[in-house]
């Protein structure tokens, strides 16, 4: 089976916070998608591996995602050790996508950071004719690589209209109830402030205004895009 989109994220929730509209709005047009989470986030301040795992699932559902992997990487332990490295090519041959994203390489958080190097380099490997893997499946080369921003704003290469979605995304969000709602007992976090959603909507809402829409999600290219026309015929 190949994958259209294929988003890695460190922990659960990065994807759904970064991208959730685009795979939203992919999933209804009829494309393929897939979220690839490399840590069951065992060290987040508030929740379990299980509520996570709960979570998750909801949210996949909300979105309507395709396929769901955990690689089980140990939360702030990516290394970048051969294995991981081998582990994310492998799954990149196995589900054939045609675009893979990751977090931005700029991030507060060092596993987005890590997360983002890992998946750059397991793209180039999986091209690579010579490089094995476990499964010794094919060689598979991504069409595009793209990078959705979690915690931060930059100036992004593609923003993407995802207004008809918006509200997806949020119950998709919401769905990570042990990280974005502050219940008795639990400690204060980024995410459970109360103005985290509302500074990712305002995000939102500034990237679709910047393209003359309600909301969109932007994206980096480590690369130049491809442009035949400036213009085209109507």
């Amino acid at each position: 089976m190949s994958i259209d989109l294929l988003a890695f994220g460190a922990h659960p929730d990065d994807v759904e916070i970064g991208m959730g509209g685009i795979l939203a709005k992919h999933a209804r047009a009829g494309f393929t998608t897939a979220i690839c989470n490399l840590t069951e986030a065992e060290l987040s301040s508030n929740g379990t591996v299980q509520s996570r795992r709960v979570e998750t699932q909801r949210a996949i559902d909300i979105l309507g995602v395709t396929e769901h992997i955990n690689l089980g990487f140990p939360d702030r332990g990516l290394v970048g050790t051969p294995e991981q490295l081998l582990r994310i090519t492998q799954v990149i041959r196995q589900w054939k996508p045609t675009i893979v994203l990751a977090p931005f390489w700029d991030d507060r958080h060092p596993d987005h950071v890590a997360c983002s190097h890992l998946v750059k380099e397991a793209v180039f490997d999986a091209a690579i004719r010579k490089k094995e893997t476990p499964g010794h499946e094919p060689v598979h080369r991504v069409s595009q690589m793209f990078h959705y921003f979690i915690n931060d704003i930059h100036v992004p290469d593609v923003i993407v209209d995802i207004s008809d979605v918006y509200e997806t995304k949020v119950n998709a969000l919401l769905a990570f109830e042990s990280q974005f709602k502050r219940e008795v007992g639990e400690v204060d976090t980024p995410l459970n402030s109360p103005t985290f959603l509302s500074m990712i909507r305002g995000r939102d809402q500034l990237w679709g205004h910047q393209i003359g829409v309600s909301y969109g999600e932007a994206l980096a290219s480590p690369r130049p895009l491809k442009q035949s026309f400036l213009i085209s015929r109507s």
